[in-house]
């Protein structure tokens, strides 16, 4: 298998069509939020953000600070043509279709929701899809249907611009645990209890938390800060050498993904790895196309690191490209979550008896086994995560959400998993904040609960129509 992967032709082909699968769950996730999360009668309306901007800046700012097709339209219509679009996108990617063109249409269609969506794409995930997107067009064969593209081999540099994000997401990451002062991962504690206050946990992470020695989580963060800080230097071995870390990092990446949900993220990593496993192609031909290669592939490597160790002035060139989401800084797990909050959002009909809402992905019921849905990424239910940990000053759609269940808003409703009122409007709305654990082996087995919860209090206050609420 892994002598295969010396083809830098065949990698190409699966990195290619992987970036077109991610795509697709990209889109697909979309598909069912993208109204609820900022269409017209959704929780950010990207009519009213783009209204601002138009309001606050000039027309060369506005269209820079925030470049989306949805300047032609923020209709519904809009949102939905956008998701279709990048659909049949990704479909031709993976179909190897015009892949520089497909890959093109995908990005652009993508970064029209990103730059837009507001506290709903603001995660670095995004950021590693665009980037790897704009860098794969340079990498991708020209042609209709170009098999593995013998015929318009990558470039030396493009290859290396593929790595380079590879080794700055593992490299970068493992910098910022050091630079954040986080005691749990100098004294290695980091993973004791990371299954089970991540976003969105997974059976198996109950599994690794309850039944695994303390022992092995120690040593799972020190190979983490290890395989961050270390071993991405890899990139600079023989060919062989790269391809056993590769096999070393891809067995890190479906660990991740076994026990927590973090969309599309972990495959991304894992689909850019395989490009250690690869020759050098042959240069390029005429001499100036492969040095005028490399000279890209500096130009990006400077602004990227001053973009993560500069400040200031030194900062400019990556700050303006921020818009686009292709030089941005990457940090996971720099500081960890001491404790699990969960939000809920709960109706009465009397003013006495409240029923929650019930969420798609979220924990929520303890008797319900967390699930596994990556890579496709629940926006919504990742936001609440956050905004667990901290004032509802700092997360005011959670307000918005209130008052959009309390008109019985379809779009919002589509954000959950069912209506308890049966279509039937709810007299006032609440949220309310609890604190999960998993259970333990002893307390499972006893209630064959996996979660215990307790509620802490009101999260935001209730909004109501026309009646006291208790």
């Amino acid at each position: 298998m892994l002598a295969r992967l010396a083809d830098p032709l065949r990698v190409r082909w699966i990195v290619l069509r992987g970036l077109g699968i991610i795509h697709l769950s990209v889109f697909w996730s979309l598909a069912g939020q993208i109204h609820g999360l900022i269409g017209p009668r959704g929780l950010l309306p990207v009519g009213d953000f783009l209204t601002l901007l138009r309001q606050q800046t000039t027309v060369t700012a506005r269209y820079w600070m925030a470049p989306t097709l949805l300047w032609l339209s923020p209709t519904d219509g809009a949102l939905t043509a956008l998701v279709v679009v990048g659909l049949a996108a990704s479909l031709a990617l993976i179909a190897n279709l015009w892949p520089r063109l497909s890959l093109a249409v995908a990005a652009i269609a993508f970064l029209s929701f990103a730059a837009v969506g507001q506290a709903f794409a603001y995660y670095q995930s995004d950021g590693m899809l665009m980037e790897a997107s704009f860098l794969a067009f340079f990498y991708a064969p020209r042609g209709l249907r170009p098999g593995l593209g013998a015929a318009s081999p990558p470039s030396r540099a493009s290859l290396w611009l593929m790595r380079w994000e590879w080794f700055r997401i593992y490299f970068e990451s493992g910098l910022v645990k050091l630079f954040s002062g986080e005691s749990q991962w100098r004294d290695l504690t980091a993973m004791v209890k990371y299954y089970e206050n991540g976003p969105l946990p997974t059976w198996i992470g109950w599994y690794a938390q309850e039944h695994l020695p303390r022992g092995f989580h120690l040593g799972v963060a020190f190979s983490t800060l290890a395989m961050e800080l270390v071993l991405p230097f890899c990139i600079l071995l023989p060919r062989r050498w790269r391809a056993r870390a590769f096999v070393i990092f891809t067995a890190f990446q479906i660990g991740i993904i076994a026990t927590g949900n973090y969309a599309f993220l972990n495959y991304l990593v894992l689909l850019l790895g395989f490009t250690l496993c690869c020759d050098a192609p042959p240069p390029k031909t005429p001499a100036w196309k492969e040095r005028l290669g490399w000279v890209g592939l500096c130009a990006y490597t400077l602004v990227t690191m001053l973009g993560f160790f500069a400040s200031g002035a030194l900062k400019l060139p990556a700050q303006l490209l921020s818009p686009f989401r292709i030089a941005e800084n990457y940090g996971l797990f720099a500081v960890m979550t001491r404790a699990r909050y969960e939000l809920e959002f709960q109706g009465t009909r009397d003013g006495k008896t409240w029923v929650a809402y019930p969420f798609r992905r979220k924990p929520q019921d303890p008797l319900k086994a967390p699930g596994i849905y990556a890579p496709f990424q629940p926006r919504f239910d990742w936001d609440l995560w956050f905004a667990s940990l901290e004032d509802v000053s700092e997360w005011p759609w959670v307000v918005t959400v209130e008052e959009k269940l309390l008109a019985g808003e379809p779009a919002v409703l589509k954000l959950f998993a069912g209506d308890p009122f049966a279509g039937e409007r709810p007299i006032a709305v609440r949220c309310v904040k609890w604190q999960y654990w998993f259970t333990t082996p002893a307390e499972r087995r006893a209630t064959g609960a996996w979660w215990r919860r307790e509620e802490i209090g009101e999260y935001a206050p209730p909004v109501s129509r026309d009646m006291p609420v208790k």
